[in-house]
């Protein structure tokens, strides 16, 4: 099972190289990691996807919780949250199967963003299962390169993790 975890840590250097370090310590599979200023710039927000049962779960937020420059730790369960993911998806293209590739995009509300006489580059900003899906979409006509974000995300509502 995955588990979204959000992290409040101090913005300074190597944290996060501390971090990753502490789950290849423990044997942890890190399936994503995003970190990136809060409002607050000597703070960072790191949303880290990793997999495992709930002692694992456990294990990772005590972990977390023993570091120094870790402000504040909370699992956010994936049905209270809002999570996103960028894409960028190099798709080879010609010039019969760019109409496809066109359409394709407009239909998953994700923008061509370069275009070249081989290729089409398309990004999309969305929930994870829908960035997969235009994933298997575009994968017929051959992915030439991709890149991801890994996953970030917030909880909905009035709940907040802040300072």
């Amino acid at each position: 099972m995955k588990h979204i975890i959000s992290a409040l840590v101090e913005n300074r250097p190597s944290v996060l190289s501390r971090t990753a370090g502490l789950f290849a310590r423990r044997g942890f599979n890190i399936n994503s990691i995003a970190a990136g200023e809060t409002a607050d710039p000597s703070v960072t927000r790191m949303t880290i996807v990793v997999e495992g049962d709930e002692k694992i779960l456990e294990q990772v937020e005590k972990q977390l919780n023993k570091q120094i420059d870790v402000i504040r730790v909370r699992n956010l369960g994936a049905e209270d949250t809002t999570r996103r993911e960028l894409a960028l998806i190099k798709v080879n293209v010609d010039p019969e199967s760019r109409r496809y590739v066109t359409d394709i995009a407009t239909i998953m509300k994700a923008k061509i963003v370069d275009l070249t006489p081989s290729t089409m580059t398309v990004e999309i900003a969305d929930r994870p299962e829908r960035v997969r899906q235009l994933i298997l979409m575009l994968e017929q006509y051959g992915i030439a390169e991709m890149v991801r974000t890994g996953m970030i995300a917030m909880q909905k509502g009035s709940n907040s993790l802040s300072v």
